[in-house]
């Protein structure tokens, strides 16, 4: 007689606790309360709730991969918001399940953030195929909130079929975003202004797709930002043999053009899957991702030394003043790891 979901969970994985193995048997039956509440977990700071959210990747480890991870950037005011909403209800029209993680800026004095995404994404936030996370990114590298990448697992996990995140496009926010997303999709506005500055701030070295919004207010502008963008575009190395970066005009608020950003999404994932790359860069992400962790946790560990916590005010003082080097001091401390 076959073993049900809870029997198989029992049997392969008899180290989660109950409540854990209820969050990973809801998450793997699509059901959002469980799915939200997983995710709750994974972004605890409390020692315990890593261990056991851990545990609970581990289990849900085998049913995750199967979505399209789409990164999507841009100034504020570029539309984000409203572009995410026009994609996330064509996509549902398509038959697909969207989940969206939103980064938001958190305060760097109370550490709060706007959280504000299910208020201006109303009516995808009200489709009971649609999931919206709002994150605080907790002043983390660019405003990328640090459980991102769990928090995309366990939305593959219960089945999304498409995965946006969303960064608030300052700082180094877009390039954690491409290190953690199949295809980084950059918007534009149709004044952007002079194209060579986004190019030295390395931007578009990482856009997969780019994309003017609101091209129906100025449709020459648009269509001259288009033109600029694209000469700018053969300047720089394609990052793949294989893709041209196609720069798109649309309007998010009319939702004109999201069809075509989709078919080029699409397009973008045949050609590197045909030619392996697509494989190859979630292997490569996978890696960096531990890599990531392994650096953060020595870090941790080093910070909290109980010899490197005795030994640190006096040697960052002695480094202050110029008597003794920061190498010798930085070498004493890691002496005791």
């Amino acid at each position: 007689m076959p073993m049900n979901m809870s029997e198989s969970l029992s049997a392969t994985r008899p180290d989660l606790e109950a409540a854990d193995r209820a969050l990973v048997e809801g998450v793997i039956a699509r059901q959002l309360r469980p799915l939200a509440k997983t995710i709750t977990l994974i972004e605890s700071q409390r020692e315990d709730h890593k261990a056991r959210a851990q545990q609970v990747l581990e289990a849900l480890l085998p049913h995750t991969g199967g979505a399209m991870r789409v990164g999507i950037s841009g100034v504020p005011g570029v539309g984000k918001s409203t572009f995410i909403e026009a994609l996330g209800l064509y996509l549902i029209e398509q038959g697909l399940r969207v989940a969206v993680l939103a980064v938001d800026p958190s305060s760097s004095v109370t550490g709060g953030s706007i959280l504000g995404d299910k208020t201006r994404m109303e009516l995808l936030s009200q489709n009971p195929a649609a999931f919206i996370r709002p994150s605080p990114s907790a002043c983390s590298l660019g405003g990328v909130a640090e459980k991102t990448r769990e928090s995309m697992l366990v939305c593959e996990a219960a089945g999304f079929d498409v995965i946006i995140v969303e960064t608030v496009g300052v700082g180094q926010s877009e390039t954690a975003v491409a290190g953690m997303t199949d295809i980084f999709c950059l918007l534009q506005l149709p004044n952007a202004g002079d194209d060579l500055q986004a190019i030295k701030k390395g931007i578009m070295e990482i856009a997969d797709l780019i994309v003017i919004n609101k091209a129906d207010i100025d449709p020459a502008a648009a269509m001259r930002a288009r033109s600029q963008i694209k000469t700018a575009l053969h300047m720089l190395r394609p990052a793949s043999p294989n893709w041209t970066v196609p720069v798109l005009t649309l309007s998010a608020l009319h939702k004109q053009g999201v069809a075509d950003f989709w078919n080029a999404v699409t397009d973008y994932r045949k050609a590197l899957t045909a030619s392996g790359e697509f494989a190859a860069k979630r292997q490569q992400q996978a890696m960096a991702w531990m890599w990531e962790l392994i650096d953060s946790g020595l870090r941790s560990r080093f910070r909290n030394h109980p010899q490197v916590r005795h030994e640190l005010p006096a040697l960052a003082r002695a480094v202050e003043e110029g008597s003794t080097t920061p190498s010798v001091a930085a070498l004493r401390l890691l002496g005791h790891l």
